[in-house]
């Protein structure tokens, strides 16, 4: 396990094996041929340099710019042997060190010992240090059986004297990532490895961990309650389908925060088989059950003052003689019928039970997380998730949230035209539309159908920010990414303190 550390002693005296510290452009842009600005945190270094750590790193090539890593040999000018410049870009603030930070300590895997000398004079600062190297020091190693470089093992952030409320920030960086971790383990698992029951079983051991309470119905359970959207998302599948429900309370609070997420463990698109090129990720679908078990698990430990319940709605969406049809009618937890045009898009049916499910707890807010639509990635991208409410206010705060979180999040609107595209012959609603566009919208239209009456409810699709499929970048690793984690804990965070 990786350790995380301050100290308040000069970084050009740590004895190390690399020290990481933070530049930025010198001139109004990169070319201008200013060399890079030294960031806090780097000056007792430039010292032990002579004053000429700018020009030996201008001369390397190193510009300051976001995700720039530059390595220069110390030659003995200090203990540690490898200095790392790491870019910061034109942004100021926390996510430019977090990014950094988690670029930089990445570049350094395989060493043992790794001092972050980037600006820490707050405690804002110490946690987006801490966060962005522990998150970028993310490894899933579980089935490599050859060589390969090992995580830093130990990790020092380095703050040049006491900062208020140092310690706190550092813990708290220390939850967010372990719990992020989490979920990303959880994402890259092989689906072989990880079925609906397994699911259920790793999220009953973080709650007796965490002390969470934990609620799991079998899919016997699931049939006798008349979980239709489960049950018929998961009787394709020989391993059949869970839902499992987090509880954490606190003595304090005054609102209820109720967090559904998505969790098919594995998506073949059923009898609407995806082609092959689209499915490999696919283990990444439960990505959104993911967030809501580590958000779950980092709330138990930060202990804010609201109650948060979690759903986790588990099925493995498999083509069998056994699997839902299309033009199969399913009837959803509470009684709305859904006639099924296409068995790929069932994410939304699972989420359609637990959605109604949730009613029953009197939440003040309802946030649902799904890797929902491949139509998110042609609106967003791959980084930023869609967010969508009934309440336009709501919509605006959890956005912001996600931003305050870190995570990038976009407001999209749910035009009430799209409905009639829902519309089926035979039942209440059909799970797809009839028209071609606007494809992550009529998603959460669909879920809004679902949303018990009165309930102020956000719906974020995260079907491209919850796999990197391209090269790591920032704090953000290949693979599983965690996303939505953190927002979540943002959000239920804020409105224990009102603001949300």
């Amino acid at each position: 396990m990786t350790t995380i550390s301050l100290t308040s002693t000069a970084p050009s005296a740590l004895e190390v094996d690399a020290i990481v510290i933070g530049i930025a452009p010198g001139g109004s842009d990169s070319s201008d041929g200013a060399p890079p600005r030294l960031a806090d945190g780097a000056h007792d270094i430039d010292r032990a340099f002579g004053g000429r750590l700018a020009t030996a790193l201008q001369a390397l090539g190193a510009t300051g710019k976001a995700g720039e890593i530059t390595k220069l040999p110390t030659l003995g000018t200090l203990p540690a042997p490898v200095l790392v410049a790491a870019g910061l870009g034109e942004e100021t603030g926390a996510d430019a060190l977090r990014r950094a930070s988690g670029a930089a300590v990445r570049a350094l895997a395989g060493s043992a010992k790794v001092a972050l000398a980037l600006p820490a004079g707050t405690a804002e600062e110490v946690g987006a240090v801490a966060l962005g190297a522990l998150l970028g020091n993310y490894s899933f190693g579980k089935y490599r059986t050859g060589e390969h470089k090992k995580p830093v093992a130990e990790l020092t952030v380095a703050t040049g004297g006491p900062v208020e409320d140092g310690e706190q920030a550092l813990e708290r960086a220390r939850t967010l990532a372990s719990s992020v971790t989490l979920v990303r383990d959880l994402v890259n698992t092989p689906p072989s490895d990880l079925g609906p029951d397994d699911l259920a079983q790793i999220a009953a051991k973080v709650a007796g961990e965490v002390g969470l309470g934990v609620e799991i119905l079998d899919e016997k359970a699931l049939a006798e309650g008349g979980y239709g959207g489960i049950v018929g998302v998961g009787q394709g599948s020989a391993r059949p389908p869970r839902l499992v429900r987090l509880a954490y309370s606190h003595p304090e609070a005054a609102k209820t925060v109720v967090f559904v997420g998505k969790g098919i463990t594995f998506d073949t698109g059923g009898l609407s088989l995806k082609p092959s090129e689209a499915m490999d990720w696919m283990k990444s679908d439960m990505g959104g059950a993911g967030a809501v078990l580590g958000a779950l698990r980092a709330i138990a430990l930060l202990k804010p003052k609201v109650n948060v319940i979690g759903y986790l709605p588990l099925a493995e969406n498999m083509p069998s003689g056994t699997a839902q049809r299309p033009s199969d009618v399913l009837t959803v937890y509470g009684g709305k019928t859904v006639e099924v045009l296409n068995t790929d898009a069932e994410g939304r049916l699972v989420m359609a039970d637990a959605l109604v499910r949730s009613g029953e707890d009197s939440p003040d807010l309802l946030v649902d997380v799904a890797t929902l639509t491949g139509a998110q990635l042609v609106a967003l991208g791959t980084r930023t998730c869609g967010v969508m409410a009934n309440d336009d206010e709501v919509r605006e705060k959890v956005v912001a949230a996600a931003t305050r979180a870190g995570e990038a999040a976009w407001p999209m609107p749910l035009p009430a035209e799209l409905r009639k595209g829902l519309e089926s012959a035979v039942a209440d609603i059909a799970n797809i539309s009839g028209e071609r566009w606007g494809g992550m919208l009529v998603a959460g239209i669909f879920l809004k159908e679902f949303v018990p009456e009165g309930v102020k409810w956000a719906h974020l699709d995260i079907a491209g920010p919850a796999f990197n499929k391209g090269e790591p970048y920032g704090e953000v690793p290949k693979g599983g990414t965690g996303a939505a984690t953190r927002t979540l804990v943002q959000i239920a965070e804020e409105v224990a303190a009102g603001t949300l």
